[in-house]
């Protein structure tokens, strides 16, 4: 697969799911400051506030992450209810809103950055998505299109699943993306033909 020809493309991935292992509890301060630079890594640019500054991401996030973790489903992407869709819509649209940075300019997550907060989250859940992908496809980068492209992303993975016979823990192997889920997969094939023509080959960690 293409993604296995960059350098470096899993390495923060891994490192993160080690260090939080056995899951991201972003009720811990060493969790939200791991997350913030996984984030930047994969290209979000997310000041780090100076020592004495307000640290707005980490209270932005926590407080997020107190409202809306128990509305994150614990399900594959395939097996995602309208319910869950909706509700995983709502807390992507208030994390999107989260401010992460203080000082004279404010600025908010982001769609990208929430999407792919909420993958690290729920990794098997969740299909992220970038500013081209979601202007392609979707043209918003609201909640009722992060909605969208999650229901898009489900019946992908229904018919993935269906085709490799009905194993979803098998696919990534057979597609040499053993270290991913099929959400992140689905991801990676929306990338390499959406987002990466006309920006040259480089290397990917993320």
């Amino acid at each position: 697969m293409v993604f296995n020809s960059f350098t470096n493309v899993d390495a923060t991935w891994l490192r993160l799911v080690d260090a939080t292992k056995p899951a991201i509890d972003l009720s811990r301060a060493d969790h939200r400051s791991m997350l913030l630079r996984c984030l930047n890594s994969w290209g979000c640019r997310i000041r780090y506030s100076r020592e004495g500054e307000p640290a707005p991401f980490d209270t932005g996030i926590s407080a997020w992450w107190q409202s809306w973790r128990s509305a994150l489903p614990l399900v594959s992407l395939a097996l995602l209810a309208d319910a869950d869709i909706d509700a995983v819509a709502a807390a992507y649209a208030a994390l999107a809103a989260v401010q992460v940075s203080a000082g004279r300019t404010r600025h908010t997550l982001g769609p990208t950055a929430a999407a792919k907060t909420l993958y690290a989250l729920r990794p098997q859940a969740i299909m992220p998505w970038d500013a081209a992908i979601a202007t392609r496809i979707h043209v918003n980068r609201d909640g009722a299109a992060f909605g969208r492209h999650l229901r898009l992303g489900r019946a992908w993975a229904s018919a993935v699943i269906a085709e490799s016979g009905g194993d979803e823990s098998a696919v990534p192997e057979l597609v040499g993306r053993p270290a991913v889920s099929l959400a992140k997969i689905l991801d990676e094939y929306l990338y390499v033909t959406i987002t990466m023509p006309g920006q040259g080959t480089r290397s990917q960690e993320g």
